[in-house]
């Protein structure tokens, strides 16, 4: 199939297309006689996965590792629980962060609930921060 109907066929663009190509995330597609690339039908299932483990916060070239799993015969799925692992700490050390964000600025704007300006040096710009 045309890239352009696989594009459409997996809601994304040619553009991205050929981009997935070039990254090894998709194999060259063939050629038809006059140069236009031809894919196989289950390129789309493979750009599917792609956007699975977008989804999941994988990095390109991590979903890239897990598809050279696959391509070389091998089932990758422990491969992919280390992965999910690692993101899932990273996204709880977010939520730690950002924890800790929104209780220092609820602070702040506990001490900012009855403003006096007067209290403000021009030194400070605003005492608030």
């Amino acid at each position: 199939m045309r890239i352009g109907e696989l594009a459409e066929r997996a809601g994304t663009t040619a553009k991205t297309l050929r981009f997935y190509e070039e990254q090894g995330l998709l194999p060259p597609a063939e050629r038809t006689p006059s140069r236009y690339r031809d894919y196989a039908p289950e390129t789309a299932a493979r750009i599917d996965f792609v956007h699975r483990g977008q989804a999941a916060g994988l990095t390109l070239a991590q979903i890239r590792q897990i598809l050279d799993i696959r391509d070389g015969g091998a089932a990758p799925c422990e491969h992919v629980r280390d992965l999910l692992d690692a993101r899932l700490a990273e996204i709880e050390q977010q939520i730690a962060q950002l924890t800790a964000l929104r209780d220092t600025i609820a602070e702040l704007r506990h001490d900012a609930a009855q403003p006096d300006p007067d209290s403000c040096s021009a030194d400070q710009v605003c005492r608030y921060l």
